[in-house]
């Protein structure tokens, strides 16, 4: 959804002082005193194109884009100061993808072709981003996204072999997440067999690869693999997988499943009397309403974290730490905190960096060329595309964590490893799973 003139006319631009006391200040200290040099004719009007899973079967990765927003266009007032000296109009045209492939291609081509957006911003997951930022590629559009593992957004897409010149990327990489499920498992006595749970989608795939998925890191330290039969996402029968993993006595599942499978997978295992030591997945545990709906069964499940309350940076934009994030979310909302919301932020303290930094935010090559520039402290962590990885990708910190019985809410989410990133000290140690 775009703002309406008249939402922008109803919230004035906030000075300096209120700009970094932060978007949680609100509505009433955002309209302090209108500085004269935005009351001034503006130089045009930049468009940005942001696409966000905000309904379908991936709706939790984009749970916190509009309330991010809804923050960012408060405190921006519909206008931007660039550093070439020049005051902008600033339209952020919001757009569902709707969890599909399909859909997300056709947004993007339309936001570039029709709106003639300056920079295009596809949120998270694979299925938002890759078919947008393929439509980026294709039309010569400055392109950020965030919420994948970039080998997931650059190996399906040619990898070394084949140069981005206009899509960039900031995230953790798949190998940091497997050496994460590898510490967290360490940390417990089992007979180092573990089975691996697939979908037969881009995130199966690249998790499942052989030479860089999951399996190779298992391998390498020890752990005895099964790999079962890929399943089809969103069905209703695991039994032959859990056959598979009784029959080879694994006491560990690791891999990638989204909510509801994990659901169905989790719920037949208590079932079947397959009662693993621990159940690490990605994607499907971040989520504390995942992590609810398993009722009992939740207490114990481990996964990666890309980002908590814990993280010890602030918000370029407001000064705000992640605590204060998470804090504001809860008391807003009335629902926990989440973890795409500290990368919500991150991404629109990057496009705001992008483009008051571009020698001119109207034009496309030269956001381009400021997002390969960019050298940014966020929210999750320094945003500098140096090379070091991959000419287009900036990784960023993960860690491994465990949902454990909380006191506010029925679960919370605590660091049991940081064998990858020694940002901090874990917050406890890892438990077997209480079935």
């Amino acid at each position: 959804m775009t703002e309406t003139t008249d939402q922008r006319a109803s919230v004035r631009q906030p000075n300096r002082r209120t700009l970094l006391k932060g978007m949680g200040a609100g509505v009433a200290a955002a309209t302090v005193g209108m500085p004269t040099y935005l009351r001034a004719q503006t130089a045009g009007t930049i468009k940005v194109g942001y696409i966000t899973p905000a309904t379908g079967p991936l709706a939790l990765f984009g749970e916190t884009d509009a309330y991010m927003l809804a923050k960012i266009r408060q405190t921006l007032g519909g206008k931007l100061q660039a550093s070439n000296g020049n005051v902008y109009d600033i339209e952020i045209i919001e757009r569902d993808s709707q969890s599909n492939t399909n859909k997300a291609a056709e947004l993007a081509g339309d936001l570039v072709l029709n709106e003639e957006v300056h920079l295009l911003v596809p949120a998270s997951t694979t299925d938002t981003i890759i078919p947008a930022a393929e439509q980026a590629e294709l039309y010569e559009t400055p392109c950020i996204s965030s919420g994948a593992p970039w080998q997931a957004v650059v190996m399906p897409r040619g990898g070394n072999e084949a140069p981005l010149n206009w899509t960039y990327h900031f995230f953790w990489g798949l190998d940091e997440a497997l050496n994460t499920f590898v510490g967290l498992w360490n940390g417990l006595e089992t007979n180092k067999k573990v089975g691996m749970l697939f979908p037969q989608n881009i995130d199966g795939l690249t998790w499942g690869n052989n030479e860089y998925g999951l399996p190779a890191p298992a391998r390498a330290a020890g752990y005895d693999v099964t790999v079962p039969g890929s399943f089809q996402p969103r069905t209703n029968d695991f039994s032959a997988q859990i056959a598979e993993f009784q029959k080879q006595s694994c006491e560990i599942v690791g891999g990638i499943t989204y909510p509801d499978d994990l659901k169905t997978f989790v719920t037949q295992c208590n079932q079947q009397n397959f009662r693993p030591k621990a159940v690490t997945v990605a994607a499907a545990l971040l989520f504390p309403s995942s992590v609810e709906a398993l009722g009992k069964l939740g207490d114990g499940m481990t996964s990666e974290v890309w980002w908590t309350p814990a993280f010890p940076f602030k918000s370029s934009l407001t000064g705000q730490n992640s605590q204060d994030v998470a804090d504001r979310w809860e008391a807003e909302t009335k629902r926990q905190w989440t973890q795409p919301l500290g990368y919500s932020h991150a991404l629109l303290e990057v496009v705001i960096d992008i483009l008051k930094r571009s020698a001119n935010p109207l034009d496309r090559t030269a956001n381009r060329d400021a997002i390969a520039s960019i050298d940014l402290q966020t929210l999750v962590g320094r945003i500098k595309f140096d090379g070091s990885t991959h000419k287009n990708v900036c990784k960023t910190p993960i860690f491994g964590g465990q949902w454990v019985k909380g006191e506010t809410w029925p679960f919370d989410l605590k660091i049991v490893d940081n064998s990858v990133n020694q940002l901090f000290a874990p917050e406890q140690k890892i438990k077997p799973l209480a079935w």
